[in-house]
C-alpha cells in the first residue's frame, strides 16, 4: 500500500567524494598492476564524507571489488550489463530487508506502469496480481473475467516456472517481466494448485486486461453485492456512488466484497473505511521505527453508517483490503465472513529517484485499531467458511443472474453464508 497523499520526495543523489575515491583506487589500481585487483587499497579509501561508519564505508571496498570483478571477468560479457547490474544490486539490497513482496524498487519503466495502473488504464498481460513471498513466487489474485482467471489460477497458487524457466530466486520485478506481454502472446506457467502435490503446465494467451475497481448489483431479498478489485485513486468516491444507488435502489444490506483485492492506496483504504464508520472512528494506527505511533481516523460523509454489513475476505485480500477490514471488524460494524487474509503489515512511502525509478519503502508498519500487528498473520474472519481453491468466487454480475434458490445452492458458500447473515440482519 502506498502513501501518495502528499508530493513524491524527490530524492537527489549525487556521487558522495568516499565513493569516488573508492572507485579512483580502482583505476589507479588496475593501470598499476595490469588487471590485478588490489582490495586492500578499495578498503583503505579515504572515508570522511561516507554517511555511514567508518567501518560500513569500508565494506563499500568490497562491494566495488565484487563489482569490478563481475564487470571485467565475468564469462558472459554481454550479461555483465552495468544497468543490469545496479537493479540487481538495488534489489538484492531491498530484499536484505526481509520485506519481500511489499517493500520494492520499480526501474522507469515498471514505475510509469504503475502509474498507469492507479489510474485504471489498461495493460497487456494475464491479468493477476503476482507477488514473491517467503522466496516462493505466487498468485495472489486474478483479476475478475481476466485470461489468469479463465484458465484457473487461483490465489495462492504458487508459479514454479515460466515458459520453461525456473522462478526460484526471482524477485517480483523480474516475475512480472516474464509473466506480462503483448495482447495474442503465449505464456506457459509451471503451477502448483494451492493443495494440491504435482504441478500442471497451464498456457494463457496474453489479452489487453482492464482492472475494474466498484462492481455492485442488486440479489434477491434487496441485498447488495458491492465488489472493491483494488484502491485505486478514485476508488473511494466510487464505492461512496455505488452505495448511493444501492440504497436508493432500495437495498436492505450490504455484502462488501474484498476477497482476491490486493490493495493499494492507504488514503483511499481511510475513505473506504469512512463509508461505512463514523468521524473520528480509528481505521489504522501506524508505527514508525522509533516507536510512534499515529491513529488514522475515519472522515466525515460516510453514506452506509447504518445499514447492516457483511465483509467477504479470503486469502488474496491484502494491504488496505486488511486495513479496511481490520477497521470494520474492531468497530463491529461488519461481521467477517470467508478465509484469514494475506497478512501485508507495512505502510510503503514511494520516493522517486531521479531517473524516474521509484523506491517503494516500508517506512511504517501498520496495526490494527486494537494496537495487533498483522504482519505475516492475516486478519481471521468471525466466520471461517472454507471455498475450494478450483471454485471461483461469484462476481455481483454473476450472482445478479441467479434467483434465491441457485444461490443458495451455488458452490460460493462463502457467499451464501453472506446472504444468509446480511438477510437476517435485515429482518432485525
Amino acid at each position: 500500500m502506498s502513501d501518495t497523499s502528499s508530493p513524491f520526495d524527490i530524492l537527489r543523489l549525487r556521487m558522495p567524494l568516499w565513493l569516488v575515491a573508492v572507485l579512483l583506487g580502482v583505476a589507479l589500481v588496475g593501470g598499476l598492476f595490469g588487471g590485478l585487483l588490489g582490495g586492500f587499497l578499495l578498503v583503505r579509501a579515504p572515508v570522511a564524507d561516507c554517511p555511514e561508519s567508518e567501518e560500513v564505508c569500508a565494506e563499500f571496498g568490497v562491494f566495488w571489488e565484487a563489482w569490478s570483478l563481475a564487470r571485467n571477468r565475468y564469462v558472459d560479457a554481454e550479461a555483465a550489463d552495468p544497468s543490469v547490474m545496479i537493479v540487481g544490486a538495488i534489489n538484492g539490497m531491498i530484499n536484505s530487508l526481509g520485506d519481500r513482496g511489499h517493500t520494492r524498487y520499480l526501474t522507469a519503466a515498471e514505475a510509469q506502469e504503475w502509474e498507469d495502473s492507479l489510474s485504471g488504464a489498461r495493460f497487456e498481460g494475464i491479468g493477476a496480481f503476482i507477488d514473491v513471498r517467503n522466496g516462493q513466487t505466487m498468485i495472489v489474485a486474478p483479476i475478475e473475467q481476466s485470461p489468469a482467471e479463465e484458465a484457473g489460477l487461483r490465489p495462492g497458487d504458487l508459479i514454479l516456472a515460466v515458459d520453461g524457466v525456473s522462478t526460484e530466486g526471482w524477485t517480483v520485478e523480474q516475475l512480472q517481466a516474464n509473466v506480462r506481454g503483448p495482447r495474442g502472446t503465449p505464456v506457459t506457467l509451471l503451477i502448483l494448485h494451492l493443495g494440491e502435490s504435482e504441478p500442471v503446465e497451464i498456457t494463457i494467451v496474453r489479452a489487453a486486461v482492464n482492472v475494474p475497481s466498484v462492481s455492485w448489483r442488486m440479489l434477491p431479498d434487496n441485498i447488495a453485492l458491492v465488489r472493491l478489485s483494488s484502491f485505486d485513486r478514485d476508488s473511494g468516491s466510487q464505492l461512496r456512488n455505488a452505495l448511493r444507488s444501492a440504497q436508493s435502489q432500495g437495498a436492505r444490506a450490504v455484502i462488501f466484497d474484498l476477497r482476491n483485492n490486493p490493495g493499494g492506496l492507504v488514503d483511499q483504504a481511510i475513505e473506504v473505511a469512512s463509508q461505512f464508520l463514523p468521524r473520528g472512528t480509528t481505521v489504522l494506527i501506524e508505527e514508525s521505527r522509533d516507536g510512534r505511533r499515529t491513529e488514522n481516523r475515519a472522515n466525515r460523509g460516510g453514506v452506509a453508517l447504518d445499514i447492516p454489513l457483511v465483509v467477504l475476505i479470503n486469502g488474496g485480500s491484502a494491504s488496505s483490503a486488511e486495513i479496511v477490514s481490520a477497521a470494520l471488524q474492531a468497530a463491529e460494524r461488519a461481521l467477517l465472513v470467508g478465509e484469514t487474509t494475506f497478512g501485508t503489515g507495512t505502510v510503503l512511502k514511494p520516493f522517486r529517484l531521479r531517473d524516474g525509478s521509484r523506491l517503494f519503502l516500508g517506512t511504517q508498519q501498520w496495526l490494527t485499531p486494537e494496537g495487533e500487528l498483522i504482519r505475516g498473520q492475516g486478519i481471521s474472519p468471525d466466520e471461517e467458511v472454507i471455498l475450494p481453491f478450483e471454485i471461483r468466487p461469484l462476481s455481483p454480475a454473476e450472482a445478479a443472474e441467479l434467483d434465491s434458490v441457485e444461490l443458495r445452492e451455488s458452490r460460493d458458500a462463502q457467499l451464501v453464508r453472506a446472504l444468509e447473515l446480511a438477510a437476517a440482519a435485515a429482518s432485525r
